[in-house]
């Protein structure tokens, strides 16, 4: 990527904030968070957001006249790299941010763009998603969940599963069937739901990590504002894939970047086991490494889609590269390790971070949409192929 003199100054006005503020009370907060490690010191990255939005460095990409910068693409891939770069801790407020903002600033009214746009930017409202269940993970359509409008309400019963960072969230998107009878793709509505209700209930998962960022949630007659719907009932789905093209956006620049620091830790601890002298260990490091550099190609020419609009289905090879690859350079780190990789740390359940790398990385082709999800896409809508055949 070619900068210009702008995109230059703009990456010395980051780089410097940064090294600034990532300083003092934040400065223990380097490097916390993240895939597997939600749970680590969620306060003080939670108090790090909101000192990033009184500066001005929430949701850089938005548009100036909802509270962001008006950043261009370029821009944006430019402040998640230095964001990685400087260690910044993990965000809270992703799925606010990169999800459920976009998608209410192409798809909300102007009501709820004032209603649920200013507080994501300064970071005092976090948001869940509310699309997996437990017979419609990968096969969204199947969502049973259902919602009834009941005068000025909708009422919601059922359950979401693998809801991240629920129990952190006052508000959940839930993807919901709210015509009667319906099947699939049709009848599904986009609901904006509160999650302190006595309707609903959050129960954590405990992973093989022994965290629990994931949970179940458990919606009975929760209730939410009858015009806290995105777009009009039965365009759930619409909607929805629209959330999945933003979630695959300029965001996972920044996830290459800390994919990069991992990549260079897995082969310094390479060097110092003496695992680098084993010549099909080396070809996967190289094979890796170039697999790093051609996923960033990819996501800077994906995100010059998503600067024309809401991205297409072209979005899935984006999140069936990554997830490979990760899930692959978990499983090198433990190559690297050998035997002693099969060794707690401690007591109970001590993991270190390559440890946690592997284990976490397991669900990286199955959330988010599954590799076998992400494929189909890919040959039919992308490709042009023959659909699967369905009952």
């Amino acid at each position: 990527m070619n900068e210009t003199p702008e995109d230059k100054a703009f990456r010395e006005e980051v780089r410097a904030w940064l090294a600034e503020h990532l300083n003092g009370d934040f400065a223990h907060a380097r490097g916390l968070g993240g895939p597997g490690r939600e749970h680590e010191a969620f306060e003080i990255r939670s108090e790090w957001e909101r000192h990033m939005a009184a500066h001005g460095w929430t949701c850089v990409g938005w548009p100036v006249e909802y509270g962001g910068r008006g950043a261009s693409v370029e821009q944006q891939v430019i402040f998640h790299e230095e964001y990685a770069l400087a260690d910044g801790p993990a965000r809270v407020n992703h799925i606010g941010e990169n999800l459920i903002g976009p998608t209410i600033i192409a798809y909300g009214t102007e009501e709820q763009k004032k209603r649920f746009l200013p507080p994501i930017v300064a970071a005092t409202e976090l948001w869940c998603q509310g699309y997996s269940e437990p017979n419609a993970g990968s096969d969204l359509a199947n969502v049973q969940t259902k919602a009834v409008l009941d005068g000025d309400v909708w009422k919601v019963t059922g359950q979401k599963v693998w809801t991240s960072l629920a129990l952190e969230s006052q508000w959940c998107f839930v993807v919901c069937r709210t015509e009667p009878g319906s099947s699939r793709h049709h009848g599904l509505s986009y609901l904006l739901v509160p999650m302190d209700q006595p309707g609903v209930e959050i129960r954590p998962i405990i992973q093989i990590t022994g965290t629990s960022e994931f949970n179940e949630v458990f919606f009975d007659d929760a209730v939410t504002d009858a015009s806290h719907i995105i777009g009009a009932p039965g365009e759930g789905w619409k909607i929805a894939m629209a959330t999945l093209g933003f979630e695959r956006g300029v965001a996972t620049l920044g996830q290459q970047v800390g994919f990069r620091r991992e990549f260079e830790g897995v082969a310094e601890l390479a060097r110092k086991t003496g695992a680098i002298d084993d010549p099909l260990l080396r070809d996967r490091l190289t094979r890796s490494y170039i697999e790093l550099e051609a996923m960033r190609l990819n996501a800077v020419r994906i995100m010059e889609g998503v600067a024309a609009g809401a991205p297409g289905p072209e979005s899935s090879i984006s999140k069936l590269v990554w997830g490979t690859w990760h899930r692959d350079l978990g499983e090198i780190a433990m190559e690297v390790l050998g035997a002693a990789g099969t060794l707690a740390q401690g007591e109970p359940y001590d993991l270190d971070d390559w440890q946690r790398l592997f284990l976490f990385s397991r669900s990286d082709t199955i959330y988010a949409g599954s590799n076998e999800i992400q494929r189909n896409i890919i040959s039919e809508r992308v490709l042009g192929l023959p659909r699967e055949a369905r009952p």
